[in-house]
């Protein structure tokens, strides 16, 4: 919260115009082209994703029906024209519905936010609508925030999901205790992606983070983890280019500084009761549930992540 009101305060005066003017000119070559490099690599991402096989919209969710890797293929290709962008579209929303008959719905929710951001931008840079098409970039950055801040909470939900890996990897904790490490990634991640929806300066730095954190992460976590983050990063370098100033949905409220706690509280607020609130619905309020369809699983399955098709940890 401190870097967001230090950064607000900043913003308002000569100085933040100045660094937002110097990101701007860093930023412009990709600027100039930035629908050009968004549709390339969500091509390239479902070219990937195909080259890997056996997947729905990302190499954590499997599938043993091969036609879904030429889906994704007809996907790419269907990217690079705006009259069939809308197929595309169609397509990626398609998959996520087909996940459901492998995947419990509470844990493709963490995917949802993300393919429907992506799937709205690729209708809107189609549309010959002037006023709609300059909102694709914003449903992006919705579309990546909302996903960022609800998969955020996993880490307080099942924080023992990540306990093997910084056992694996104890450099990712810089030396401080898992149960601490574990809900500060989540309280970083969290506010992190709430800042890609406040005022320019804060969702440009904010971007500029997340794209440091998650590049350092490719080379520990290996290809397919940035498979499987391609889009994610590709969004948030879009972010960070995006030369516009203006503030939409409650614009007040941002500009103020106690917008910042307030809107921070409720946004936390909202995304806690709506994940518990639907878990307990799913799940009971134990975290138990009457069996799943067979076949349906909350995740995939895992040796490093063992836990059982209701989402329960063992």
């Amino acid at each position: 919260m401190f870097f967001f009101i230090s950064m607000r305060e900043l913003e308002k005066s000569s100085s933040g115009e100045t660094i937002l003017l110097f990101i701007d000119k860093v930023s412009d070559p990709l600027w100039n082209r930035l629908d050009d490099f968004v549709r390339v690599v969500i091509g390239a991402f479902f070219v990937a994703i195909f080259a890997v096989g056996g997947v729905y919209l990302t190499p954590d969710l499997k599938t043993p029906n091969e036609w879904i890797s030429w889906v994704q293929l007809l996907i790419a290709a269907a990217i690079f024209s705006r009259k069939t962008q809308p197929l595309a579209a169609a397509g990626i929303i398609a998959l996520w519905l087909l996940a459901l008959q492998d995947y419990d719905i509470f844990h493709l929710l963490d995917y949802l936010a993300l393919g429907v951001g992506v799937a709205a931008y690729l209708v809107l840079e189609a549309s010959s609508n002037t006023e709609w098409r300059n909102r694709r970039f914003e449903a992006l950055r919705w579309g990546v925030a909302i996903a960022l801040m609800w998969s955020s909470l996993e880490k307080f939900a099942y924080p023992d999901w990540f306990y093997p890996l910084v056992v694996e990897k104890p450099f990712l904790t810089f030396g401080m205790p898992r149960d601490v490490f574990i809900p500060m990634a989540g309280v970083a991640e969290f506010t992190m992606g709430f800042g890609l929806l406040w005022t320019p300066l804060i969702r440009r730095l904010s971007a500029i983070a997340l794209f440091i954190i998650f590049t350092t992460a490719v080379y520990p976590f290996g290809r397919i983890d940035l498979v499987g983050h391609a889009l994610i990063m590709a969004v948030i370098v879009a972010i960070a280019a995006d030369h516009t100033r203006v503030v939409t949905f409650l614009p007040a409220i941002k500009r103020s500084m106690a917008g910042i706690p307030a809107g921070l509280v409720t946004t936390i607020t909202l995304f806690a009761v709506s994940y518990w609130g639907l878990h307990m619905a799913f799940y009971g309020i134990n975290g138990e549930s009457l069996p799943p369809s067979p076949g349906v699983t909350t995740h995939t399955p895992s040796s490093e992540h063992p836990h059982d098709t209701n989402g329960k940890s063992r």
